[in-house]
């Protein structure tokens, strides 16, 4: 035991000694064969985590240290690339103690639907799928959680777009549809309302494969030689996007976990929203990654002064130029109040969600109604009015914190520390603060007859 000790200890004195930089590690037994690859933001940090002597592994993976005698890493330039080596280096050599995928999922594959006018990016497990004719595809990967950070990472570079709607080039009603809110804060160059061309659309996903199946180093290189060329040609637009995308590029590792434009009591959940989005999404059994949240309340007081609110949050965070008030007219009694929180749900989501029902607009992933089974039905029924239908419309009750869900009879009940409960917890509660602060105003407008 002292001797394995004493062996640990040169290994852990190695690793001391690594740049710190990202990249990736490959475990290795007394005969060179490799026995785990694991990718790193921080090789110094991540590898010594194998050899201190508190270091727990896992069940699975605990027995590796008594086999472990040398490591080897390879130097990344970005966490991306490591995810790329990682995932090869995996495939080729089909390490022991490697995920095997015993669940019977197979491995998540980035697919381009490079055949379409406007080419969108992908997660899949089923590559060979009819909709991926023609696609390029980059994989397979190890952690889906992982690709999805990294897509959603990219696209603030590159602005391509993820939804599953049809995009012809020829479609000359798109200058009348109004994009989603990706589009808004600058994560999509809004291809299905008409806002970037298709040739423009077509290089920027160009630059965005380079990126993939590149260094980062090489990429950069090029896209200023591009902007050069640009601004020499007096392209001007163009040489200021390579130079917005270059200036992106640069700043990838420097992201800031807190964005100064988010407001900070509603943000400090004491959890990571990737992982709440996450958490709801396997939770509401959705296929597909949950970007865009939307909540909806209503607030009054014995009838008077009614309003709706509807708050907006985006990966997990809110957005606040997309919040939106009500005042609740159209079931208001001769005195003026309005004591059916069914009608006035009914009445807000007939408003807020008219031009997605006539497929002008694209919904959210998620709506969320603060009440119970009762408030759910109030907004289904007038999502049933409209000729398009949201993915998911779900409502949490207070008190019990059950999740209520479309089509299900019985609630969702959560602990109260998972995740996806807490986000939908803090989205709800803002939905609710924001009502009850447009309440106040009315009220005190009413009150000092402003």
């Amino acid at each position: 035991m002292t001797d394995r000790r004493t062996k640990l200890d040169e290994l852990l004195k190695k690793a001391h000694e690594l740049p710190a930089e990202p990249g990736v590690y490959l475990m290795q037994d007394a005969n060179g064969v490799v026995l785990y690859v694991g990718k790193a933001r921080n090789l110094p940090g991540r590898v010594c985590s194998y050899f201190v002597p508190s270091a727990d592994l896992g069940p699975r993976k605990q027995p590796m240290l008594d086999l472990i005698e040398d490591f080897d890493t390879i130097v990344c330039e970005t966490e991306w690339e490591a995810l790329l080596a990682e995932n090869r280096l995996i495939k080729d050599i089909q390490p022991k103690f490697n995920d095997r995928l015993t669940d019977g999922k197979t491995y998540p594959y980035l697919a381009v639907t490079l055949r379409d006018d406007f080419p969108g990016v992908y997660i899949t497990r089923e590559p060979g799928d009819e909709r991926f004719k023609g696609a390029r595809i980059v994989g397979p990967f190890t952690s889906v959680h992982a690709l999805r950070e990294a897509v959603q990472l990219l696209q603030r570079v590159f602005r391509f777009r993820t939804c599953r709607i049809e995009i012809r080039d020829d479609d000359r009603r798109r200058r009348f549809f109004r994009p989603c809110l990706l589009h808004a804060i600058n994560q999509c160059t809004g291809p299905c309302a008409d806002k970037i061309s298709k040739v423009a659309y077509r290089q920027d996903i160009q630059r965005f494969m380079r990126f993939v199946e590149s260094k980062r180093s090489v990429m950069l290189r090029e896209m200023r030689r591009d902007m050069q060329a640009a601004s020499e040609a007096r392209d001007y637009e163009k040489a200021a996007s390579l130079r917005d995308q270059i200036r992106a590029i640069e700043k990838l590792d420097d992201r800031s976990k807190r964005p100064g434009d988010w407001q900070p009591e509603v943000t400090d959940f004491h959890m990571d929203p990737a992982q709440g989005l996450e958490s709801l999404r396997k939770t509401l059994g959705m296929d597909q990654p949950i970007r865009c949240i939307e909540g909806i309340d209503i607030a009054h007081l014995q009838g008077g002064e009614t309003v709706g609110s509807k708050v907006c949050f985006i990966d997990g965070r809110p957005f606040k130029q997309a919040y939106r008030r009500y005042k609740i007219k159209s079931f208001a009694d001769e005195t003026g109040r309005v004591n059916d929180d069914y009608m006035s749900i009914r009445e807000v989501v007939s408003r807020r969600y008219r031009e997605a029902g006539d497929g002008n607009e694209l919904y959210p992933d998620v709506i969320l109604i603060d009440g119970g089974p009762g408030q759910l039905h109030a907004a289904l029924e007038a999502f049933d009015m409209l000729n398009a239908k949201p993915a998911m419309v779900i409502s949490l009750a207070k008190k019990e914190e059950l999740i209520y869900v479309q089509n299900q009879n019985e609630p969702i009940h959560l602990g109260r520390e998972n995740t996806g409960l807490r986000l939908c917890q803090a989205i709800r509660d803002e939905a609710h603060r924001f009502a009850q602060h447009y309440h106040h105003i009315l009220r005190r407008h009413k009150t000092l007859g402003r």
